[in-house]
């Protein structure tokens, strides 16, 4: 049995299998360990008689800490300083995409945008609850931010000429479905902005059929040559192009590696969240999903063995060098250090949550928050998501999504099984990728 990179701190194993590949993953220590069939039903629990050589191996990890390791005692890291702001700039869209938890834009309300003063007092705002924070981050999101550029310049420009006078920078990011991007734009970006989201669902049929322009048009080309004309122009600087799968392309490896093969190579794909019953992804579609990202998988290890390699965000795992134990028993940081701010600057604790009457935690000219919303916020974390305590990945997922918990499950502790079920799987997946790579390296040093 050979082993593969320790790291983080249930006595809880995890045995899975990719084709005839068979894996440990020690939840306790967050190791990965390579085994043979024998051993991994040996850890199934099935009667299997292991060798004197063989159980002594399992003993040396276990003494090293690498296997049946103690569950971690870490305590999540909750900070009162404000680190971050997704500011909503449009409350409209140029497409009318099918599936678009806002309401199409208008996060079922009246298309808006806002404006510089209110955005120049969501910047104060954060300013002023940073604490001692150095980075702060400010997403500009809609609708679609590029219907507003003006107050999305003017608002970059603000916050980085009042940070420097306080000794903090700003880091911009901003998610946009192209098509309004010009050269003047792309410029602006690869100046200004630290990370670009670009919406494109994969092939041209599958784009066109739930992202449409407003007069119902498929917008696949109107926005693929703006799309690569700006990762041309991006050079190194970060960037990933975003799509969304459905229940009408289940075969999404496809549309992966459609991106792939049009030069993007940053690349993410998440499932659907929506009950748009042509649309909604179901327990039955699960054992599909879950053999299309094994699909995918063996491609993503095929072509970084070649060399023709690409960044697909759920298949990047880090079980040596990630975030520290804290950080990933703390859970998502939204209504406690991340805010969401709409048009006319009322605060909630992240964009799935806008609109919400109950989730209004303040405004930006009030100048301060909801202690009691914050303080369940803040109070929420890996340990009071109590379905995740025998769970191998929760030291990875943390707990999920606390929208996506909250909209299907009713209370954001309470894990949404659908996510559940695609997050382990992805989880598996990457393991793999990260076994095989780990794999190559050693046999290129030899």
């Amino acid at each position: 049995m050979r082993r593969f990179f320790p790291c983080l701190p249930s006595l809880m194993i995890h045995v899975f299998s990719f084709h005839d590949t068979y894996y440990l993953y020690d939840t306790g220590s967050g190791s990965l360990h390579l085994c043979d069939e024998k051993t991994a039903r040996y850890f199934s629990g099935e009667p299997v008689t292991l060798t004197e050589e063989e159980l002594a191996q399992i003993a040396e990890l276990e003494r090293q800490g690498l296997l049946n390791a103690p569950e971690t005692q870490a305590r999540p890291i909750k900070s009162n300083e404000m680190k971050a702001l997704c500011l909503h700039v449009s409350h409209d869209c140029n497409l009318r995409c099918r599936y678009c938890f806002a309401d199409e834009g208008a996060y079922h309300s009246v298309r808006e945008v806002m404006n510089f003063q209110t955005a120049k007092a969501a910047i104060d705002f954060l300013l002023e609850q940073s604490g001692k924070r150095r980075v702060l981050e400010v997403d500009f999101f809609g609708g679609e931010p590029l219907m507003n550029l003006d107050v999305v310049k003017k608002t970059v420009y603000y916050a980085k000429e009042e940070g420097a006078k306080r000794g903090k920078k700003f880091l911009f990011t901003t998610t946009t479905n192209g098509l309004l991007l010009d050269d003047e734009t792309i410029r602006f970006f690869n100046e200004e902005m630290e990370n670009v989201v670009l919406s494109l669902d994969g092939r041209k049929e599958i784009h066109d059929a739930v992202r449409k322009t407003v007069n119902g048009r498929g917008s696949f080309d109107a926005v693929i040559e703006k799309v690569k004309k700006f990762v041309r122009a991006r050079g190194d600087k970060h960037y990933y192009v975003r799509g969304t799968f459905t229940a009408k392309n289940l075969d999404f490896s496809k549309d992966v590696l459609f991106l792939a093969d049009n030069g993007f190579d940053s690349i993410s794909l998440e499932p659907v969240v929506t009950e748009i019953p042509d649309l909604q992804i179901k327990e039955e579609h699960l054992p599909a999903i879950a053999k299309e990202y094994e699909t995918l998988c063996e491609e993503y290890v095929r072509r970084e063995a070649e060399g023709k390699g690409f960044l697909f965000f759920h298949f990047q795992i880090d079980l040596e060098g990630g975030p520290c134990l804290a950080k990933r028993v703390s859970a998502c940081g939204a209504g406690n250090e991340y805010f969401s701010v709409v048009p006319n600057g009322d605060i909630y604790p992240c964009h799935q949550f806008a609109g919400d009457k109950d989730f209004r935690m303040g405004n930006v000219f009030e100048g301060k928050i909801d202690p009691v919303l914050r303080a369940k916020f803040a109070s929420s974390c890996l340990f009071t998501r109590k379905k995740c305590g025998d769970c191998f990945a929760k030291f990875i997922c943390s707990g999920g999504c606390s929208a996506n918990n909250y909209h299907y499950c009713g209370d954001i502790d309470e894990p949404y099984p659908m996510t559940c079920a695609m997050m382990k799987k992805r989880i598996e997946c990457a393991m793999h990728v990260l076994a095989e790579r780990k794999a190559r390296e050693k046999t290129q040093k030899n």
